[in-house]
This record gives structure tokens, C-alpha cells and sequence, in this order.
């Protein structure tokens, strides 16, 4: 049985797609960040350091740098491994794929975690990202489909247990690999986005046809991620969804899982995801982390945890604060990087960095008499650690 993402949804991305190029078309400023490379960087290296040294060197020379530190910025875009302290000889692994417009950044905090319980930890960098936000322009999703593979059989050479992780976009994608390939060991999902909040994003496949932006950013300053969304790379996250789905919806995944979620996820449909946890991953090991109000009933492996947290400011949590630790020097609690950009008003927005009672919640969320900025880490963290370890045993 074909899921919903397949025949109906091509249906009416043609009808949506019409509508939307009625809209006009988006420009990008004629400047190097919208510009692309001459072309993507190599990934199917035939050892992982080959790799790494590769993707950096690449990306000295076409990364468009936003700060005066420059090693600072290759550094958060390069891919990395991290192996257990204690274990000369690691017998287990996990490979990471971050989200659309994020880099390998995202798994500092939880690629320590995993270390320390005695994992191989290695990341990738999805190529068309980590340079510059044009250059999301140029990949297909058989590169991402390929860089995923190359590297979960790079890591089956060197352990003996394979895990896939993946943020957002990325946990569509090793959740789609694992279905197909009985060699994987485990899944490790964050904020998976398999069920969108919206229909919207199946236009994007059409209009990939006409519209190279979805979305301009003028101020990207954010050296861990794009700002500015390339109509090509909505497309290849739509393409993500469709096929996650339809493995799914073909046979359900009965190796162990971890996922986390936010109630409030502003991407994600959390209540979908819920219920496709239930029905598609049915090893008993397997555990659902839920940050929302209320506790779900139905499923012994739901862990609920409350998302509000007055006392420390916090009204819900984010698709992103899943990942993060509170002692994160960019995005935790006292962190370097505030994201105020969170769907309020303008006038909010401006007073939000200067702000003596500052809130934090998801994208969009709105309080009478609140300034919310984006929720960047998970106060929760410590506990996420001991159930990642709970899961993986």
C-alpha cells in the first residue's frame, strides 16, 4: 500500500505548484553566499579520515566565512569521529546525518554521549551544505542517499554494531536506509521529520523547476547553519519524506529506536509522529521521548516529561533544543548564539536581546506580556543520556 506521501500528494503538488509561482519569484542579493561552487566536494572516500580531510580542505576553499574566525566556522562544518576513551578497539558504532541547512555541529553534545558509553561516533556533512547556501542548489537526493550509504558501510568495516542517527531531514533518511538494509543495528532519531506539519512541502519539487529560493536571508549569521532556504533542498527533504514513508508504510521497523520530539515541534505534526510510532517501530526496547504538556497513554515506551518549566523560563520546547546540553557554548543556556528570530513581532524581536526577562519556546510561539526567544538546548539532556543508553544496550 503506497502511503499518503506518494500518489496523493503528487496530485496536488501540481495544484499547489501553480498556485504558488502566481506568487512571484524570490532573488537572491547578487552576492558570493547566494553564488554556488563550481562543484560538491567528494564523499565516498575509501577510509573516513580521507574523507574528513578532504571535506575540509574543500571547504577552506568555498565556504563563504561569516565572522572574522574562520577556523571556528570549517571547524562546525567539517565532519568528525569521536571513539570511546576507554575501548581501544570500539565493537559498536553510530553514523549521524544532521537536518536541511544544518551541519555536523548538531551532534557535538551527543556524539560525547555516545562515547562515553562506548560508541565509534562519526558524522557526515550532507553535501550542498557547510559552504554557503547556494550550494544547496546543486545536490541531488541520490548524493545524500549515497553519502548515508557510503558511510554506514565504512563504519560496518570497523565495528561490529551498526546504529544510524539523524536530525530532522537526516532521520528521514537513515530511518529510510535502515528499512532497506538488515545490517543496521538501531536507530537514534531527533525531531524525525516524517510526518510535516504542513502539505506545503510537496510544492516544492514542482517549483524546483522555476524558483531557485524558497527563502532569502539577508542576515545569515549563523555559522552552524543556513538561514536562507534553497527551493532545491525543500525539494530534496520532500523527496525524503515520500520515501521514508513508504518503506514504512510497506513494512514496519523492528530493530531498536529512539526517538525525541517536541509537542510544539513548529515542523514536525506531533501527534502523526506519535501515532506512527506506534503502529512502524515495534521493538519493545524501543523508546519515545515526549517534551509536551500531559502524559501519553497507550504505549508503555512513552516517556513524558513536562515542556513547560516556568522556573527556569521555558514555555515549550523546540524542533532543535532536543540536541543540545545546557553547558553547549553556542546554543545552551548561557550560550553565544540567542536566535530572536522566533515568529513574534518585530518590536519584539528588537528588545528580545537586551531583554532582563527573557522566555524561551518553539518557533511561532506567542504569550501576552512574553519575549521568546528560539529554546536552544534540552534541560533534560542528562536524563535523554541515560535513556540513549537504555535503548542501545
Amino acid at each position: 500500500m503506497k502511503s499518503r506521501y506518494s500518489t496523493y500528494l503528487k496530485v496536488a503538488a501540481v495544484v499547489l505548484g501553480g498556485v504558488f509561482l502566481t506568487t512571484g519569484c524570490l532573488q537572491a542579493p547578487d552576492e558570493p553566499l547566494y553564488h554556488t561552487s563550481e562543484k560538491l566536494p567528494e564523499y565516498e572516500q575509501t577510509s573516513f579520515d580521507e574523507y574528513v580531510k578532504d571535506t575540509k580542505l574543500w571547504l577552506e576553499q568555498n565556504r563563504v566565512f561569516l565572522t572574522g574566525d574562520k577556523q571556528t566556522e570549517i571547524d562546525a562544518n567539517t565532519p568528525f569521529e569521536l571513539a570511546p576513551k576507554e575501548r581501544v578497539t570500539p565493537t559498536k558504532g553510530v553514523l549521524f546525518v544532521h537536518g536541511l541547512g544544518d551541519s555536523p555541529f548538531y551532534f557535538r553534545d551527543i556524539a560525547k554521549v555516545l562515547s562515553e558509553q562506548g560508541f565509534l561516533v562519526r558524522t557526515v556533512l550532507l553535501p550542498g551544505h557547510g559552504s554557503r547556501p547556494g550550494d544547496l542548489i546543486l545536490p541531488t537526493i541520490d548524493d545524500w542517499k549515497r553519502v548515508v550509504q557510503h558511510h554506514a558501510e565504512l563504519l560496518a568495516n570497523n565495528v561490529d554494531e551498526v546504529w544510524l542517527g539523524g536530525f530532522s531531514t537526516g532521520a528521514n533518511l537513515v530511518t529510510a536506509y535502515a528499512a532497506q538494509h538488515d545490517d543496521i543495528d538501531g536507530l537514534l532519531l531527533f525531531s524525525p521529520a516524517m510526518a510535516p506539519k504542513d502539505s506545503l512541502h510537496v510544492i516544492a519539487p514542482v517549483a524546483n523547476y522555476f524558483l531557485d529560493w524558497l527563502d532569502v536571508d539577508p542576515h545569515e549569521d549563523n555559522y552552524t547553519r543556513y538561514a536562507t532556504l534553497a527551493t532545491n533542498g525543500a525539494a530534496l527533504f520532500s523527496e525524503s519524506v515520500s520515501e521514508v514513508n513508504d518503506q514504512l508504510s510497506e513494512t514496519p521497523y523492528r530493530k531498536p529506536v529512539l526517538m525525541v520530539i517536541s509537542e510544539s515541534d513548529s515542523v514536525l505534526d506531533s501527534a502523526e509522529t506519535i501515532d506512527l510510532f506506534k503502529s512502524s517501530f515495534l521493538h519493545p526496547q524501543s523508546r519515545f521521548v515526549w517534551y509536551g504538556d500531559g502524559k501519553i497513554t497507550g504505549d508503555t515506551r512513552i516517556i513524558s516529561l513536562a515542556s513547560s518549566i516556568p522556573e527556569q523560563r521555558i514555555s515549550t520546547f523546540s524542533h532543535m533544543s532536543v540536541l543540545f546540553s545546557p553547558t553547549n557554548g553556542y546554543y545552551g543556556k548561557n550560550g553565544s548564539q540567542l536566535v530572536c528570530d522566533n515568529g513574534q513581532s518585530e518590536e519584539a524581536e528588537k528588545a528580545c536581546p537586551n531583554s532582563d526577562e527573557l522566555w524561551y519556546s518553539s518557533y511561532d510561539y506567542l504569550e501576552e506580556g512574553k519575549i521568546h526567544a528560539r529554546l536552544t538546548w534540552n534541560p533534560y539532556f542528562s536524563e535523554l543520556a541515560e535513556t540513549i543508553g537504555t535503548v542501545t544496550k
